[in-house]
């Protein structure tokens, strides 16, 4: 599955409202660790269908950061049922990152 960049317009169709688990990358261009852990997250959409993949850039979207207590990118934050299930700060594996959501 593809990655869905997450707007305030999009943000409550596409994760709170989703049938699916998942998974938002709080990210920013200018950031190196940020660039470090994109293609892993876009591996995890890729490889696991089950799995919805969002990226939030922080630049364009602050109001959705703020709202989620992002201080520091790469933020992972995987959602369950519209809820905050698990975070993450920081590059880390794929297998941490698919930890997140057990």
């Amino acid at each position: 599955m593809s990655v869905v960049t997450i707007t305030n317009e999009n943000f409550e169709a596409e994760v709170l409202n989703s049938d699916k688990p998942v998974l938002v990358d709080f990210w920013a261009s200018w950031c190196g660790p940020c660039r470090m852990l994109s293609p892993i997250v876009d591996e995890v959409a890729e490889e696991n269908d089950s799995i919805k993949v969002g990226k939030i850039n922080v630049d364009d979207q602050m109001e959705l950061a703020q709202k989620f207590g992002v201080a520091s990118i790469p933020t992972l934050i995987a959602f369950k049922n519209g809820e905050v299930a698990n975070k993450s700060v920081g590059v880390i594996s794929k297998e941490d990152i698919l930890d997140l959501f057990k």
